[in-house]
């Protein structure tokens, strides 16, 4: 997009509105809220609806197999990302792309809503995970289109607008998971469903007086030629999926492990062959080359964080549920209500860490410095929770205060790498490459749930000392590795800090 046309969609929007910023921000940070209510208020209550029996409303999945299934499902959310961007950037443009990744969303809560099958239950999955990967990354992108690059309440902006992800994701476990653990699993879905249909809502009323131009230019548009090439790519690429699915089910070949064994791989496949391309390119400088070089080991360390935090709505829940003391103080809780405390700490510390880092100053830790520090808190996080289960067994209930604990230090770790990271990845992209860069850095995450496929069956194979202490005990081994290497990879990094 040339910056002709980044000036004069900054100028078709309506530049005071919301809180000082572009009318637009109202529309994209209720969209995103209601978007983010529903995916936070689904997921709060999925692991649940798959492994509790069917007598209690549930699938009655192993548990094991069920932690798989909410980990491969985060993982393919993440991988979708990227060809939602792809497909908003060359074919319909970023506001058609959150519009019907809205709808693709909405009706696979729709889904999950009636009583069905577990076939429907994988139905309302591929819906949701399709959706998700258009909508997510592209209304971000419509953020940054309403300012200019040098405009100074953009960062501000962006906060504002990260603040309504946290609250939607604060208040879907409390409503979803209150409706859907106490009276219907269906209900809660029900919920979620309706969330979505309000952010759908609220895009489709505002977007033309608030958002003018933003999302609207397609940046990199395909040619006719190129149209016809894609197309057809894509449909022999969908007509041969669907020979082999035809063929290798009901031969027993794809099954559900076999199935995640190939998410397991995918995961690192696909960020190996992105790194691999870029250095490889003849576009990518010298200097360029040796910030990719820089940047694997962030990458990783990113992967082993993100594989702790994202167990906090699968292995926690599950410890939630099954270990946790949910008569406390007086009062009965649902097990769903944990999945509010993660979001709840970052609103609560986001701010904190943003002044801290503006008082050290030139004084703050480097990058490499700053993730060891993640990956330490995400470490301790899993080591404390060996200690219920080494203090008094792995057959009495605990205080939810052990939870509440292990979700704080895991936040302190977050504050520390997610937004370094993406700041970082901006920092250190190839000029020719920026966008599959960042694209790139969400894929650690995709990366991090293909991996907890594999191994958070473990939990209910394995003691809980065990567990916890081998996964806590190799996050911060890899943060004292990382801190030692911090000085090696800040060289590589070119003057980048």
């Amino acid at each position: 997009m040339s910056d002709f046309n980044k000036q004069k969609i900054v100028d078709s929007v309506p530049q005071k509105g919301f809180f000082g910023h572009p009318k637009g921000l109202f529309t994209l940070f209720f969209t995103e809220f209601w978007e983010r209510f529903s995916y936070y208020g689904m997921r709060a209550i999925l692991v649940y609806y798959m492994y509790y029996e069917v007598s209690k409303g549930g699938l009655g999945i192993s548990e094991g197999l069920a932690l798989s299934i909410a980990s491969i499902y985060g993982s393919l959310v993440y991988m979708s990302g990227v060809i939602g961007g792809w497909l908003a950037d060359r074919i319909f443009g970023t506001s058609r792309a959150v519009f019907y990744g809205g709808i693709f969303i909405m009706f696979g809560h729709i889904v999950l809503a009636f009583p069905g099958s577990i076939t429907m239950f994988f139905i309302s999955m591929v819906l949701i995970v399709i959706g998700t990967g258009l909508l997510k990354p592209n209304v971000s992108s419509i953020v940054g289109e309403m300012y200019s690059p040098e405009d100074a309440r953009r960062d501000a902006g962006f906060s504002i607008f990260y603040m309504g992800i946290n609250l939607g994701g604060f208040l879907a476990p409390i409503i979803v998971g209150e409706i859907g653990m106490n009276y219907s699993f269906h209900l809660g879905f029900s919920i979620a469903a309706i969330g979505m249909l309000i952010g759908l809502i609220v895009f489709m009323m505002t977007k033309k007086k608030n958002l003018g131009l933003a999302g609207t230019v397609v940046p990199n548009p395909l040619s006719k030629k190129e149209k016809k090439k894609v197309f057809t790519i894509i449909g022999t690429g969908l007509v041969v999926l669907a020979i082999i699915l035809a063929i290798t089910i009901p031969l027993g070949y794809l099954t559900f492990n076999s199935f995640i064994t190939i998410i397991g791989i995918l995961g690192f496949l696909i960020p190996t062959i992105y790194i691999t391309v870029m250095y490889r390119s003849p576009k990518t400088t010298a200097d360029e080359r040796s910030r990719l070089i820089a940047y694997i080991p962030l990458f990783l360390a990113s992967v082993m964080f993100w594989a702790i935090q994202e167990q906090g709505s699968t292995i926690l829940a599950s410890y939630a549920d099954k270990r946790t003391q949910l008569d406390f103080a007086g009062f009965s809780i649902s097990p769903a209500l944990f999945q509010s405390i993660n979001p709840l700490f970052i609103i609560i510390l986001a701010p904190v860490f943003a002044w801290i880092w503006i008082k050290l100053g030139n004084r703050q830790p480097s990058i490499p410095k700053k993730f060891s520090i993640a990956l330490l808190f995400a470490g301790l996080s899993f080591i404390i929770m060996m200690l219920p289960a080494y203090l008094g067994g792995e057959n009495t209930l605990v205080s939810p205060l052990w939870l509440v604990l292990s979700y704080f230090l895991v936040v302190v770790g977050e504050l520390c790498l997610s937004p370094v990271g993406l700041s970082a990845t901006t920092k250190l992209a190839p000029a020719a490459f920026s966008a599959q860069t960042m694209s790139l850095w969400f894929l650690s995450s995709a990366a991090a749930q293909a991996l907890n496929a594999q191994i958070a069956p473990l939990f209910t194979k394995i003691s809980e000392v065990t567990y916890f202490g081998i996964l806590g005990g190799t996050a911060v081994v890899l943060s004292i590795v990382l801190f030692l290497l911090s000085p090696m990879i800040q060289h590589k990094m070119k003057g980048i800090k």
